[in-house]
């Protein structure tokens, strides 16, 4: 494109509200001769963006501006198994209103709104009704809730969040296929193929229901259940010898990370489990790496900054079960907010691609 037209668009770009024009490049003293250069800057206090990881037992609101710099953060827990959608919305609008009070952002500056659920999502923001109310008690139905607030709203399954998180400020950055597993309570996945998020026909692509049929797996029971249900067994059955440091946990820390700890301090029980968890693992990957043809994947979630010990006694198992090379295996570094980082990226995105069609809020 020619100068004048480039100018023209950027023009077009300040007056409406998303970039500044700074001091020409000869002002700066970043030029001498001929013309100097006009110098932009998007604004990033334009407007801000909300992502919501509405999880089953926490909600998590982030606000950030539009350099993708977080504002603010609050969480509030919520009853996994309650049937109330109300309360559930409630507490949605509740925590992301406190949000951006701490923000110090009026709800009119907000440009997108994106909700991470553990259900699968359709292009619309819905869920199935699935084999039973979980997916539903998930996904109230934020898309029309927020929408009704004004605000453009994209809810999208949290495993394919998770997966946008790591393709961008993750252990995804640089391979073209990988995909994001994260584990918790149950197994999601989400699935980047030569560069593209897979969703499929109705959002399910990432749905781990398949994980009833495969040999040595059975269930999608994620590594944090999975460890602690197992500890929780052999406790109440007396299987854990005396000399292992689980076998004197108060009820309140018989949890997986309790296990992963114990693990890395060399206790020979919890490395037994360790080792159950690793064989459960190795074979969920090789089903994933065998349909998807991947070079990595990454393990994402709370339950991610603690599992260097499993990922070494998967990666063995894995290259058995596999056609080398193996996938390799990662641990995400993005933690517990791996879901609302994906969120607020997803809503970074959304906000580009529709710039020039919304309207920037009028700053005081």
């Amino acid at each position: 494109m020619t100068r004048s037209t480039v100018i023209a668009l950027c023009d077009v770009l300040v007056a409406s509200g998303w970039l500044r024009e700074l001091e020409n490049a000869r002002a700066a003293g970043e030029y001498r001769k001929g013309r100097p250069a006009r110098r932009y800057a998007l604004r990033a206090d334009a407007g801000v963006v909300i992502g919501l990881d509405a999880g089953q037992h926490h909600l998590t609101a982030i606000v950030s501006d539009l350099s993708a710099r977080e504002l603010s953060r609050t969480q509030a827990a919520v009853n996994p198994d309650s049937e109330d959608a109300r309360a559930r919305l409630a507490t949605g609008d509740r925590i992301v209103d406190e949000a951006l009070r701490a923000a110090g952002v009026p709800a009119g500056h907000v440009l997108c709104v994106v909700v991470g659920v553990p259900a699968p999502t359709d292009a619309n923001g819905h869920s199935p009704e699935g084999q039973n109310s979980f997916w539903r008690r998930m996904n109230p139905g934020y898309a029309e809730h927020f929408a009704a607030r004004g605000w453009p709203t994209v809810v999208e399954n949290d495993a394919n969040l998770a997966a946008v998180a790591e393709g961008v400020h993750g252990q995804g950055a640089g391979a073209a296929s990988y995909v994001t597993l994260l584990s918790g309570e149950r197994f999601g996945a989400g699935y980047v193929v030569d560069g593209r998020l897979v969703r499929g026909a109705r959002g399910g692509a990432g749905e781990m229901r398949l994980l009833s049929l495969v040999d040595g797996v059975g269930n999608p029971d994620g590594i944090g259940a999975l460890a602690r249900d197992w500890l929780h067994v052999a406790l109440s059955k007396g299987e854990v010898p005396e000399s292992s440091a689980l076998a004197y946990l108060p009820e309140t820390q018989q949890d997986a990370r309790a296990v992963f700890r114990a693990a890395d301090a060399d206790d020979a029980f919890a490395l037994s489990i360790i080792d159950r968890v690793a064989d459960r693992l190795a074979r969920i990957c090789a089903v994933l790496a065998g349909l998807l043809d991947v070079e990595r994947i990454i393990v994402a979630g709370a339950v991610a900054a603690a599992i260097g010990p499993l990922l070494e006694r998967t990666a063995p198992r894995l290259a058995e079960l596999t056609h080398p090379p193996a996938p390799e295996l990662r641990a995400s570094t993005l933690s517990d907010s791996v879901v609302s980082v994906g969120a607020i990226t997803h809503a970074l995105e959304y906000t580009r691609d529709h710039a020039l069609t919304m309207i920037v809020p009028a700053q005081d």
